[in-house]
């Protein structure tokens, strides 16, 4: 009901058409001032009090529709309204006033329509709208966030320097403030909540400053980007990257604004001001999204024009040879240009929206229409194809193992101390160990201190106490775990030992290097001490077997000995192969990866995903260079007569595109200079928007053939809506203009016809995957 009266709203005239049908049903032919004796006769017209209320609709109609035609006209469209001018106007010339009302109401009610469909495409996208943050509730306790510095500048907030500690918060001794658990006990708010009690202010949105500490109650939207304070909170990203599952984040953590909080209150301190943060810019693509018109539609609007001569011909041609006017209504009232001004918009803005709530943003609409044309498709292989760091693939020990530890523990123990580490390997050992101390927990009993096969401290606890954690740049990083001293880098730097080798390798290797067994090493570039009477450094080859091309490793020494060997390399995305796969099924002709990496490596990669066409050891300007090629070459490509379709309406039939996908950090010149430059990222940032055109959110691989599906599937759909309407129009015409429509008929035909190629560019939101 509340959508019906919003429409009414827009549409006034579609409420005042429906009650004028009642007059012009009982007070149609009922002239009372001839009983006065006065005659309002017009020639052959002699309405009744019905019928003047029908013919003062249908003026008031007519300048609306020409004000509108004009207004169109002066903003480029073309007003092709003109049909339903003529139409209505014709109608009153040959007297069927029901005819006149129902032409009334079909254009009235072709409004609501439409007003309605587009709301209906547009619904994925206002609701991103509708879900911007407005208000944000800033934390006023003493000494608490900017506001507080700013007063402790003017010499309003006492001496503040000295009492804060390293988050920002006051010291609870320094300052005198309420107890908020006392005066919360009735609540059963979260922490956060408690801790602010009623100690915050609740601002618009742009006024919140950097460095201000933030409270978001639960179920509520995060305002601006920022860094969690509170323990842990759980997050729904859905808004922001289409990910149904929420995301749980611990202190420290970014906070993405446009998030929706759970269950728990957070605190946060604001990073990034309102029109900084990482919504406003997924606005900035939406709107940019909404307001473009694709080359598709804009050819719509001038096949309109053609289409308006058709029906005025076939109109013409009926009313000569039937010799009377009302042939002419009868054609007309059936001539409807929806299908090309209603129905292709429509198609195309609901394409949009069933992309925005898959996590996939995009430019403009004209973007959606090339997507639809991919035949060459350009991968970045590091991120892109793989995940984003390189993973461990398994543990060695080395020959001579005198390790007492499993791969579990030796995991465990690296990845604490590499979860300090900047390095490029830091994070895969790190995801290792994390995996590595759960299974270790679950198999040891809850707090147990001792592991059961082996008298090794603390293996069960479910956090290691880590101390004297210390990186060394470009060597490696070591520290004290449960008691262990740890080592984790570059062979050298875990050899390396005040006590010698014989105390790193243990006896066996010691005696194989003082032998001259051992070979020099070029491993490493830190000198290292030797064993007694060895002068030779110990040779990683002979510890452990060759790595492979695409393998790199990190060496563990436990206690001053060498423990193992973790190897990693770049690992595919899990779905990589099989989207690959789906975009061969699409009719994607050739896939191609860029890469800077060595060709070896670069063959194992692209052998495991399937693709055939490999490019390595490209520098930036290479990977520019083999896209631009392309992209020439797909161009030059295109047939003689399709340059010339391409000229008149401005769209081509048969033109390729090809397009560059990558993860949007290091990539924005190949982006910038394919047809379509596609970023794939985890929601966290829109910077790759500046280059690319299509902007993927949820950092899923499979979103690239799943755009491309959506707009073939959206381009399908408006063809089909357009060509639907426009045929059973024309059909509709010749019937009529055989005398075998009635006007009357044929003006709610019309509206049947316009409703049917609606709701048909509608399926467009509908999921077919």
């Amino acid at each position: 009901m509340r959508r019906i009266i919003s429409i009414c709203k827009e549409v006034p005239l579609l409420p005042i058409a429906i009650i004028a049908a009642i007059p012009l049903a009982l007070l149609g032919s009922w002239r009372p001032w001839e009983a006065a004796g006065v005659s309002l006769t017009f020639g052959p017209f002699n309405p009744g009090v019905g019928q003047w209320i029908v013919i003062a609709l249908v003026v008031y109609t007519i300048v609306v529709t020409v004000i509108g035609m004009i207004d169109d006209l002066r903003h480029g469209h073309v007003g092709v309204d003109l049909l339903a001018v003529i139409a209505i106007a014709s109608t009153v010339a040959v007297q069927e006033y029901w005819a006149a009302w129902a032409v009334v109401l079909m254009i009235s009610s072709g409004e609501a329509i439409e007003e309605f469909a587009q709301s209906k495409a547009e619904g994925n996208l206002t609701a991103l709208v509708d879900a911007a943050p407005r208000t944000a509730h800033v934390v006023t306790l003493p000494g608490v966030g900017a506001r507080a510095a700013a007063a402790g500048a003017d010499g309003t907030a006492g001496d503040a320097e000295g009492d804060m500690t390293a988050d920002g918060f006051r010291k609870v001794a320094s300052v005198d403030v309420p107890n908020a658990a006392e005066t919360n006990k009735s609540t059963t708010q979260t922490k956060p909540y408690d801790a602010a009690g009623e100690h915050f202010e609740t601002v618009p949105v742009d006024q919140v400053k950097l460095g201000d500490v933030i409270l978001v109650l639960p179920g509520e939207t995060v305002p601006v980007d920022g860094e969690l304070l509170s323990g842990v909170a759980t997050l729904d990203l859905s808004n922001i990257n289409g990910e149904p599952v929420p995301r749980e984040v611990y202190a420290g953590a970014r906070v993405l604004s446009g998030a929706v909080n759970g269950s728990t209150a957070l605190t946060m301190r604001a990073t990034q001001l309102a029109q900084d943060s990482q919504y406003q810019k997924i606005l900035e693509l939406v709107s940019s999204a909404q307001e473009s018109r694709p080359t598709v539609v804009k050819t719509a609007d001038v096949l309109a024009v053609p289409f308006t001569i058709l029906s005025l011909a076939i109109a013409g041609i009926a009313w000569a040879v039937a010799g009377t006017p009302l042939r002419f209504a009868q054609v007309l009232v059936l001539a409807t240009p929806c299908p090309l001004l209603i129905a292709a918009p429509v198609a195309y803005v609901a394409g949009t929206g069933r992309l925005a709530k898959a996590g996939i943003l995009i430019k403009a609409q004209d973007v959606l229409e090339n997507l639809g044309r991919v035949s060459h498709i350009f991968f970045d292989k590091t991120g892109t194809l793989t995940v984003k760091q390189p993973q461990v693939v398994r543990v060695e020990k080395p020959f001579e193992n005198s390790s007492p530890y499993d791969e579990n523990h030796i995991l465990m123990m690296a990845g604490v101390v590499e979860g300090y580490s900047v390095h490029i390997l830091s994070k895969g050992i790190a995801a290792a160990g994390q995996k590595a101390m759960q299974e270790l927990y679950a198999r040891y009993e809850n707090g147990q201190r001792l592991c059961a096969e082996r008298d090794l401290p603390g293996h069960g606890r479910d956090y290691p106490v880590v101390k004297n954690i210390e990186e060394q740049s470009g060597k490696g990083v070591s520290g004290e775990v449960n008691g262990h001293a740890v080592r984790v880098g570059r062979f050298a730097y875990v050899t390396a030992d005040e006590a010698g080798f014989t105390h790193v390798l243990g006896a066996g290797a010691a005696a194989g290097i003082a032998a001259g067994a051992v070979a020099d090493s070029a491993v490493g570039d830190s000198a290292t001490g030797t064993a007694a009477g060895a002068s030779k450094k110990p040779e990683v080859n002979s510890l452990f077997a060759p790595l492979e091309p695409d393998e790199m490793a990190a060496y563990v020494a436990i206690d001053g000995k060498l423990a193992a060997r973790i190897v990693l390399r770049d690992v595919p995305r899990e779905n990589a192969k099989s989207s690959l796969e789906k975009l061969h099924r699409l009719g994607v002709k050739k896939l191609s990866m860029l890469t800077g990496d060595k060709e070896a490596s670069a063959r194992i990669i692209a052998g495991e995903v399937g693709i055939d066409d490999v490019q390595s050891e490209l520098f930036p300007e290479g990977k520019v260079a083999a896209v631009k090629n392309a992209t020439e070459d797909a161009h030059q490509n295109q047939p003689a007569w399709d340059k010339v379709v391409q000229r008149v309406v401005g769209e081509s039939m048969t033109r390729q595109v090809t397009m560059m996908v990558g993860d949007g950090v290091n990539d924005a010149p190949v982006l910038a200079v394919a047809d379509i430059g596609m970023a794939m990222t985890d929601g966290t940032s829109t910077a790759a928007s500046e280059s690319a055109q299509v902007v993927i959110m949820n950092d899923d691989i499979a979103s690239v053939p799943r755009a491309i599906a959506i707009a073939r599937r959206t381009k399908k759909v408006m063809l089909q809506a357009v060509l639907v309407g426009l045929g059973l129009a024309i059909i509709g015409m010749i019937a009529a203009a055989f005398n075998l429509i009635p006007v009357v008929v044929g003006a709610f035909m019309q509206e049947a016809i316009d409703v049917v190629s609606i709701l048909w560019a509608l399926t467009a939101l509908l999921d077919r995957e």
